[in-house]
């Protein structure tokens, strides 16, 4: 699977959805950068200082903007609430049509 699928059926599905903005979008980008670079695994697990560092915004931005996917059912996330333990992230392959 390739990274752009992702993201075009990402773009597709935002098309209509006023609630996302650039943030958003950037996260989204970076979480994807993120699974690319982890071999594609399904689910991720990451801290959010790793994701923060490749979408360049601060963790608050970051807590809520991840939440914000999540509930909107853009990814699903699961927060492990433990400082040493990573987060689990999958991405959904949101359909194009």
């Amino acid at each position: 699977m390739e990274a752009f699928e992702p993201i075009a059926g990402f773009f597709a599905a935002i098309k209509n959805d006023g609630r996302i903005c650039i943030t958003h979008i950037g996260l989204y980008a970076a979480l994807v950068q993120y699974w690319q670079e982890h071999d594609f695994a399904s689910p991720f697990h990451a801290f959010s200082y790793e994701i923060t560092g490749i979408a360049k915004i601060s963790a608050n931005t970051y807590h809520k903007c991840i939440r914000d996917l999540h509930d909107f059912g853009y990814i699903r996330y699961e927060p492990s609430f433990n400082r040493n333990r990573r987060s689990r992230v999958y991405l959904k392959i949101v359909d194009k049509t």
